[in-house]
């Protein structure tokens, strides 16, 4: 399978940010965000097998796994297999998708970080909603949120597919486009129960820095 990198830092998103978690990014995605800040991987990436990977993660000796893109679910079936081998190693695997792909077949061990994608990046239209129907409690669905409009039309979203009652929802400003101020303001008045998500990283190692 073709990875365009790996490599262990802080996980900056989700319900786990904070940890130590080691990242596969994998090549290759369908959809073009108007927010990427992964455009390098569109392509650009080594082949690689499973055990090959595998054995890259195990040398990292940290037991948070992290599969993205990109979005990793092009590659399904290796990237099934890939999941379900590190699942037998033992790790605590997540895997964070664009909502375009199927997620049935993932092995319900994972953790998946379900991507709904708003109005404001441009492929809202892309989004398969039957994923929702395959969502777990351990699971976690992301909103990326660029303007008030994409608030609002979450919250549609939200309470049209009762996401409340499926899992934990995390909303998550665009770097240096929203005030993460405005959004924690909207979701205070509106006493939404969502989590407001931060791409810390950003904030400890830069924007513009790759591997971390």
């Amino acid at each position: 399978m073709k990875v365009c990198e790996i490599f262990t830092s802080i996980q900056g998103e989700s319900s786990y940010a904070g940890l130590p978690c080691t990242f596969i990014r994998l090549t290759g995605c369908n959809l073009r965000c108007s927010y990427c800040d992964t455009k390098y991987a569109y392509d650009a990436g080594i082949e690689m097998t499973i055990d090959e990977i595998t054995d890259q993660v195990l040398s990292a000796g940290v037991r948070l796994v992290e599969i993205t893109g990109g979005e990793p679910l092009l590659q399904e079936k290796e990237t099934l297999s890939l999941i379900s081998n590190l699942i037998k190693k033992e790790f605590k695997v997540l895997i964070e998708t664009n909502g375009s792909a199927s997620i049935r077949d993932i092995d319900k061990q994972a953790v998946i970080i379900l991507d709904i994608k708003t109005p404001g990046s441009g492929m809202s239209e892309k989004m398969d909603f039957s994923n929702l129907g395959y969502i777990k409690p351990s699971d976690e669905i992301k909103f990326v949120i660029c303007d008030r409009a994409d608030y609002d039309w979450s919250k549609k979203i939200i309470s049209e597919h009762n996401l409340n009652k499926k899992c934990e929802i995390l909303f998550s400003p665009v770097y240096a486009k929203l005030n993460p101020l405005f959004l924690a303001r909207w979701i205070i008045e509106d006493r939404l129960d969502v989590r407001l998500n931060l791409q810390i990283h950003k904030y400890i190692f830069g924007a513009e820095e790759r591997k971390v």
